[in-house]
This record gives C-alpha cells, structure tokens and sequence, in this order.
C-alpha cells in the first residue's frame, strides 16, 4: 500500500492529556481517535495490528481445541438477574430498556450467555469437556479511563469458557489454557509479560491468575520475591510482617492532644509505628453500616482483601458529630457495639500497642488485645509491602512493582451453572452443575501495551509478529525515474513474496519521511535514494537499530524476505 493513500494523519506536537508515552505515540501517529470518555475510534494502521493479535491468540485457541463462537453484545437482563450480577454489579454495567421497556444490559463479560448457550445443548457427561471461544466487543462504563487503549470503556476482548465434569479436570485443562496464554504473549512480542496470582472480584471463583506486563506506568501493583518465583497481585497477596516484639505493660489511659496522625502520635511518644495500632474506618455502600479496621500503624489496608473479607462493597466512611466513633482517636477498648470491627493478622502477638481511647485527644498505651479485649479472629486484610515476608520461601525478600493487566484467567467452579440451573446427566445417571474456568484477553490493551514496552523518543518499535506491515520502503525522490523503477520493483517482488510493505514515495523531506517511519514503528525499513542508486545498492535498516546495511540491489529483495521470515520465525509465525 501506499502512504499517500492510506487514511492517517500523524503530528509533530503530543496531544493535550496525554497520560502515559504510548497513548501519546498512538495519538500522535494515528492510531487512535477518541469519540468519546474511554471510546475510541481505531485507524486502519492500528486494526492491522489488532487483527494480527487476534489471528495469533484464534492460532492458539483453536490449538487447544477451543471452538469460536459469536455471543451478543445487548443481553436481556433476565439472564442476569439469574446469575445475581444484576443486582450485584455496579454502575460498571450499563444497564437500559428497549422500544418495549424491557431491561437490557451492554455485555460487559459473558459468563451468563456462556451458561444460556451451552445449557440446553451439552446435557450428558459423554460431551465434556469443552471450550467455547469469542473475540466480541464489550463494554464496561469504566469510572477512571486512562492511558489511550489501556483503560476503556469499549473494547475489543477475547474470553473463553471451557465446561468439565470435575475439579481434576478443570485444573488441567486450566494449565493447558496457561501454557497456551504464555505462547500467546510470546508470539505477540512480549516475553516480558508474566503470570501472577490474583484476586478473582466479581467473576467469582477461588483460583485465578492475571499476565501482566512490568512497567513503571501499570496500574496495578505487583508483588514478586527476590529470592524465589513468587509473583502475585497486591490484592491477593498476603501480608506477612516480621515479628516485633515489645515489653509487656499495663493498659493506661494517656493525654495524646492533636495526635490525629500515626505520625503525630509517634513523635509525641517517641515509639515506632509498628508499636501502634491504627483504625481505617469504611461504611458498607448497602446498609451503612460502619466497619473499622484494626492494623498495625506502619501498614496500609488492602480494601479489596476487607472487601472479600466482608462480602460487600464499602466507601470510605463520613463520620458526622452523631457517630459513635471519635475521628482521631479510634481504639478497640471500649469500642461502640454499633460498628463491625476487624482485626488484621499483623496485631496477633503483638503486646504494649498503642490505640485510640474513642474520646478526644486521648489514648490508650500498654494494649494487649487477647488481655483487654478477649479472643477475636485476625484475618489478613492489609497490603504486602518491601521487605514483607514471602509467602512461598519465608524470607524477608518482598518487593513490589508496577504492571498492566493484558490477560487473565479464572476457575470459577459452578458459581454460573449452579445460579443459572445448568445440569448434565452424570455417568451414574444423577444430575451434576457443570465446572467452569473463563479466560480473556484485552485485544486494544494488548496493542497498546506491547507498544508502551517497545518504543523510542520517535515511535512504537512493533514486533514483527503483529507489526502493521513487515516493511517500510521510502523512495527518497520519487521524482527521480530510476527512484521509482526500483522502488516499484522492490514493492512488486516483496508483495508477490507475501511480504506486506507500507511504500512512501511522497514529495516530501527526508526528515518528514523519517519521521512518519518512526511513528509507523514497522521493523524493516528500505531506503532507495539516487545515491545509493549510484553505487548499486539500497539501504536497509532495522527499526530497532540492531541492523543498518546497503546491500546491492540485486540482492536487496532476496535479503530483505530472507530478513522478514527468520524474524517472524523467531516469534513462532510466518507469512
């Protein structure tokens, strides 16, 4: 194709709000245009990309013998309503009537027109198991868009389904579908993406892992072990604290005025943080009700733990002159009967606290929560930090990173088949709920990551596997004859190979043409220029910088094909 004809525009200048490098390369190289707050419209350079995505992850899923299919993106709600996410989701879901006031809702996943499809269709255990496949758009009224195609309201999504008759089987089929998501990103150009241990939220299920690519702009916190393979999510990780120790002491009651802070209270009584024991105070968004955490004062609340903890949403909590707890100064000796208290694990054991005495500026020293208070049940509701225990090797090697979620994966048992009455007949004639894992992958978020682990200053640097052309020919003076003879030579022999190039003979500068090149981020690049014509050879370079060569323009073709189908096997693809 040439540049000149192809439906792009591209810019010198980075668009305003720009958050992160590769939503301002995409926006300032044409490859996406916002409609609206998290919709997009993609450019035809950007759509070859993606449809290269998705030809590697069809390639992969179709090998572990999964089965496309096409689901709705407009669901009636009723299908919903029988899974309880109806009600149980938030505003994420958008939810509208149709011409005859029937409730509808925009598909956000698919679990529920998984479970309607298959749950007339695969009634005996003899059709088990199986894998049903989409690459379907979605959308998800996201409240905090960001990063371009990273975070989105519409968008393009391959999930999977797969349906067992047991646990056993589930879980290697779940492995099989973790090997094939590690080819995928693989394939795609992106080794660095790895798996972690997550937290399964409103899909339900207690095994899941996301695949994350490491980088300081992700929007999720990742925590990994120095010393082993530990990878998780800060949602599911564990916090495991070293243990402290402190001298045993009577519970006094002490003036503490305008230590509303950790830090303010530290100062006052020259003690460490790990010696206090703070309150971080929610209200359950359905009834209100007041919850307070109780952890230790150098760590931070997991909401997402405390959330699961409780089974409910909670906000941050208003506290008004008529609450019973005294802001500043919360404690868990003689606290109001009116609020639901948790304790974390980091306070078992420990003796001599210091707390809150739930009147102003006021506080108790000397807690000793089994003494004081009673037996209570701990749980582990507070973030993994630097330094933290590993929960696999048991040493003090935590440390955190940064990521981008690209793909993920559930066992969700029969959460779906059990609420939606899905049955099959068994192999002992009774009726069982079949068992269920999802998989999914973002496509544009995929893209759109892949081109903020691979780029320069000037552009995206595409692997070659999901490039939108495997060459770029720039005709330095087109106007020059021999110019555009061997350029359209070069053009017509590589195509005929299977090659696809992207040709610019435009009468513009050479700086203009190199410019857009970069933006364009195609891997091989090939300058026919009259000097170079002069000395029989054409110039060809990488876009990674890891090749620049003139070659005689004999050769040129044969070299540059030769070039494409070793790079490309390098990634497992061909042309």
């Amino acid at each position: 194709m040439k540049l000149k004809n192809l439906v792009s525009k591209r810019y010198k200048e980075t668009p305003a709000d720009c958050q992160i490098a590769s939503q301002a390369l995409m926006m300032r190289g044409g490859y996406i245009k916002p409609v609206g707050n998290g919709i997009f419209t993609l450019f035809p350079v950007t759509k070859r990309i993606t449809s290269k995505i998705e030809k590697i992850i069809r390639e992969e899923m179709n090998r572990i013998d999964g089965q496309e299919l096409l689901f709705p993106v407009a669901m009636p709600a009723s299908i919903w309503r029988e899974s309880g996410r109806y009600d149980a989701i938030g505003s994420e879901l958008l939810r509208f009537k149709d011409r005859s006031e029937q409730d509808m809702v925009l598909g956000m996943t698919h679990e529920e027109a998984s479970v309607h499809f298959v749950r007339d269709i695969a009634d005996s255990y003899t059709q088990y198991p199986f894998m049903i496949y989409q690459i379907q758009t979605k959308f998800r009224d996201e409240p905090r868009c960001r990063g371009g195609l990273i975070r989105v309201r519409e968008f393009t999504m391959k999930d999977a389904y797969s349906f067992h008759t047991s646990q056993e089987d589930l879980e290697r089929y779940y492995q099989v579908c973790y090997d094939a998501y590690n080819r995928i990103f693989a394939r795609a150009g992106v080794p660095e993406v790895v798996a972690v241990a997550s937290d399964s939220g409103m899909m339900g299920g207690k095994v899941s892992h996301e695949y994350m690519l490491l980088t300081p702009v992700g929007e999720d916190t990742i925590v990994l072990c120095h010393d082993c393979d530990y990878r998780a999510n800060m949602e599911a990780a564990p916090c495991i604290v070293p243990e402290v120790t402190f001298e045993d002491a009577p519970l006094q009651k002490v003036p503490t005025p305008g230590t509303k802070t950790i830090e303010a209270l530290c100062d006052f009584l020259h003690i460490p943080a790990q010696q206090t024991c703070k309150a971080v105070v929610y209200q359950e968004n359905l009834t209100d009700k007041i919850v307070v955490a109780f952890l230790r004062g150098d760590l931070d609340i997991n909401e997402t733990k405390l959330r699961n903890y409780l089974k409910a949403e909670i906000h941050a909590a208003e506290l008004t002159e008529n609450s019973p707890l005294c802001a500043g100064f919360i404690g868990p000796v003689g606290i109001s009967s009116e609020v639901r208290v948790v304790y974390d694990a980091s306070l078992k054991g420990l003796c001599s606290l210091v707390t809150g005495a739930n009147e102003p500026d006021m506080h108790y020293t000397g807690l000793n929560i089994p003494r004081d208070i009673g037996e209570v049940e701990y749980v582990d509701v507070a973030k993994a930090y630097d330094g933290g225990i590993c929960p696999v090797c048991g040493k003090p090697s935590i440390y955190t990173s940064r990521g981008i979620e690209v793909g993920n994966i559930f066992q969700l048992g029969t959460k779906y088949t059990e609420s939606m009455d899905m049955t099959y007949v068994a192999q002992d004639g009774s009726l069982q709920h079949p068992i269920m894992g999802c998989y999914g992958i973002g496509v544009g978020r995929l893209a759109a990551s892949v081109c903020e682990a691979h780029r320069d200053d000037y552009g995206p640097i595409w692997p070659i596997s999901i490039a939108p052309w495997h060459v770029h020919l720039c005709s330095m003076r087109a106007d020059d004859p021999e110019v555009a003879a061997m350029s359209q030579k070069i053009y017509d022999e590589l195509t005929a190979k299977g090659v696809e190039v992207i040709w610019d003979d435009r009468p513009v500068s050479a700086g203009v043409m190199f410019a857009d090149a970069d933006l364009f981020g195609v891997p091989v690049r090939v300058i026919v220029s009259p000097k170079g014509l002069k000395n029989g050879t054409i110039e060809i370079s990488k876009r990674d910088k890891s090749l620049r060569d003139n070659k005689p323009a004999n050769e040129a073709v044969n070299f540059i094909y030769d070039l494409v189908v070793s790079d490309l096997a390098a990634l497992n693809c061909k042309l």
